[in-house]
């Protein structure tokens, strides 16, 4: 055999294996909430209807919530995607103003793909309690979600905007929402479940009409000035009964805060590209999400709105999606895996709440 056999021999096995390479899907992962709340069903629905059509096998993991999810996204392989909510992005934003090193190495190189829904606030209290609306909870013991989710940070952060003073140690407990519930409604151990979650979210849409005789969701009360001082950053909605028509007789107004599907600042030439073939099939497939996915995509608009300070987007999927909105590795691997920096002063609760501090 001539040395120009042998050498397009070795060059055609080269270009089948290149093209078997290509044709494998790229193995990513999204970071959502737990179980039994609407993040974890937007994240299937990502990854059933955009991510699949994309060449991307997008496994959808659950977690505590948003405050984790941040730091998921920065530091663990295979994630590059996240859920998270507006209050905990930039909340970590305000933390690396204030001189927080480690806050500023997690969310510096964050990107927002895009805006999504807003969340619903449920403020649940026993069917019997005397507390009928959210100004009432202060000086009462409330569970404030699982320690780095979303919730914690929401919880703490409106209370310290109605009351002008932070909910008190003894006063604040952290768990999941079933553990909650339970703590409310059996051990009575504490007076409010606060809950974040998209309506209609499974935790309350499972529940039968039993569920009336033990709990109740606290009402907005426009009129209250602690109520004023909380729409400073978030805002006014509504709890539909007919979301959860088993059990919940009138609607019930509330406060929301917003979703954002988040990723990081990636160079690789290989993860550029399916990053843009997802937000490519963002657009070809948004109708599949809002006719097929949770009724929550119905609330999304394929809309790239301006950003506070520190905020972006990414830039080689906001190309991809403002062109549609118009017609309509090694330095990365380096990055994620960077070392926290050690601290040495005590932690703040916020701190804490954001997973960025360990007592």
């Amino acid at each position: 055999m001539s040395i120009g056999s042998i050498f397009k021999g070795l060059v055609a096995t080269a270009l089948l294996s290149s093209g078997a390479m290509a044709a494998e899907n790229a193995q990513y992962k999204i970071v959502t909430a737990s179980k039994s709340g609407t993040y974890i069903q937007i994240g299937r629905d990502l990854a059933k209807f955009i991510a699949e059509p994309a060449g991307i096998d997008l496994e959808v993991m659950e977690s505590k919530g948003s405050a984790e999810n941040v730091q998921r996204m920065r530091f663990e392989p295979g994630v590059k995607l996240a859920l998270v909510q507006s209050d905990v992005y930039q909340a970590f934003l305000d933390e690396a103003k204030a001189g927080n090193a480690e806050a500023g190495n997690i969310i510096r190189p964050l990107r927002l793909i895009l805006p999504l829904y807003d969340e619903e606030i449920y403020f649940v209290a026993r069917a019997d309690s005397p507390l009928n609306a959210i100004h009432e909870i202060k000086d009462k013991k409330i569970a404030v979600g699982a320690l780095g989710s979303g919730t914690a940070l929401t919880s703490r952060t409106l209370y310290q905007l109605m009351f002008g003073q932070p909910i008190s140690a003894a006063n604040a407990q952290y768990m999941s929402n079933e553990d909650a519930l339970i703590k409310l409604t059996v051990d009575k151990s504490i007076d409010v479940a606060v809950i974040v979650a998209g309506q209609p979210a499974k935790l309350f849409a499972d529940m039968k009409p039993e569920a009336r005789n033990y709990i109740k969701i606290l009402k907005l009360d426009e009129a209250a000035p602690e109520s004023a001082r909380a729409k400073k950053t978030y805002f006014p909605a509504t709890i539909r009964a007919d979301n959860y028509a088993n059990w919940l007789t009138a609607d019930v107004p509330t406060l929301t805060v917003k979703a954002y599907l988040v990723t990081y600042e990636y160079g690789l030439q290989s993860t550029v590209g399916y990053l843009g073939r997802f937000a490519d099939s963002l657009c070809a497939n948004f109708d599949k999400l809002q006719a097929q996915g949770h009724p929550k995509w119905k609330q999304v608009r394929l809309a790239m709105p301006a950003l506070g300070q520190g905020w972006r987007y990414y830039g080689p999927m906001e190309k991809r999606l403002r062109a549609c909105m118009g017609n309509q590795g090694g330095a990365e691997t380096a990055a994620a895996a960077a070392p926290r920096p050690a601290r040495a002063k005590a932690c703040t609760e916020q701190e804490v709440v954001l997973g960025l501090c360990r007592p």
